[in-house]
């Protein structure tokens, strides 16, 4: 950073306030203070629309969006400087006037799969009532055990353990990630590699936003962008970006780096599973971006709009 650089005195992070979005805050926290001891940096706990209406799913409320309007008000409003989101809960278009400032280096991708009773999905008995609030995860729970029951689970993850705890479901299937920086590893009974539950698209890592004209801001955050997950989160995006992936639309999209080259898988189905079109893609990292338009294409030639449109003209599907 050059000599003749400001510091702010202050920084402001603005964070949901649930156990999870506050252990991001507190790392970004954390690591900033580690970086800069010279500027203070406090958190804005904020409860979102999307926390306060709990009885409904979120594809029926207006998606992930509600959980990032209010952060991005606070940034406007000038209460706050920065919002630590998880990339997954981030519209495909960050809007206008604000920026992505930095994405941190992924925790691990993959779903997990918990239950108190049963060691993974293929030996849960037919009828067994799985909890997740994802319809990525569902449909390919519903493709791959038909046999199943898939029921809405809404709520923190404390709260979707407690239900399970209860009885409530055989077993349900939440992000590792969350469940690892919570600290409560001993809660996952197995992990979903790829090839059973592909990830959703940037599901592990952490975003920076800022409004587009805080430069400072921008400069400041640049030693927490790790590029190679930025590489990967881009293109995941940029697949969902043609194809309008939300919380509405079963859409999965993960790439990592191996060998210095990524790989980019995708995938739209049916929210009962009965169909489901796939495709992958290699190629440099620095290009993910047009691989993920050119995957959304090969999905689209395979029909995945013909899927998306009924989903959008279709009423009360779950």
């Amino acid at each position: 950073m050059p000599n003749s650089f400001l510091f702010p005195k202050k920084i402001v992070i603005a964070s949901r306030e649930s156990l999870l979005a506050m252990w991001q805050a507190k790392f970004i926290q954390k690591c900033l203070s580690e970086l800069y001891p010279q500027t203070e940096i406090s958190i804005l706990g904020m409860t979102t629309r999307g926390d306060q209406i709990l009885d409904q799913s979120l594809s029926k409320i207006g998606g992930k969006g509600l959980f990032i309007k209010e952060l991005e008000q606070a940034l406007e409003d000038g209460r706050a400087d920065i919002a630590v989101h998880s990339m997954k809960d981030m519209p495909m278009n960050v809007p206008v006037g604000f920026k992505l400032a930095a994405i941190t280096e992924r925790e691990d991708p993959r779903d997990a799969f918990v239950s108190n009773h049963y060691a993974s999905l293929d030996v849960l008995p037919a009828g067994s009532v799985v909890g997740t609030s994802s319809l990525r995860r569902e449909s390919q729970l519903r493709a791959r055990f038909p046999q199943l029951r898939v029921q809405p689970l809404r709520g923190n993850v404390q709260t979707r353990l407690r239900k399970l705890d209860e009885d409530q479901y055989a077993a349900i299937i939440l992000a590792a990630a969350g469940l690892k920086r919570l600290e409560l590893s001993n809660r996952i009974t197995a992990l979903l590699n790829p090839e059973q539950s592909l990830p959703a698209v940037g599901q592990g890592a952490l975003g920076i936003e800022c409004r587009a004209d805080r430069l400072d801001l921008i400069k400041l955050m640049q030693p927490l962008h790790h590029q190679g997950t930025a590489y990967c989160v881009e293109a995941e995006r940029s697949v969902s970006r043609v194809l309008g992936g939300s919380c509405q639309v079963p859409l999965g999209a993960f790439a990592e780096i191996n060998n210095n080259k990524l790989q980019l898988r995708g995938f739209v189905a049916q929210p009962d599973g009965k169909r489901i079109v796939s495709g992958a893609l290699n190629g440099e990292p620095e290009t993910g971006i047009a691989m993920g338009q050119q995957l959304a294409q090969e999905l689209i030639k395979q029909g995945a709009d013909k899927i998306l449109a009924a989903l959008v003209s279709a009423e009360g599907w779950n």
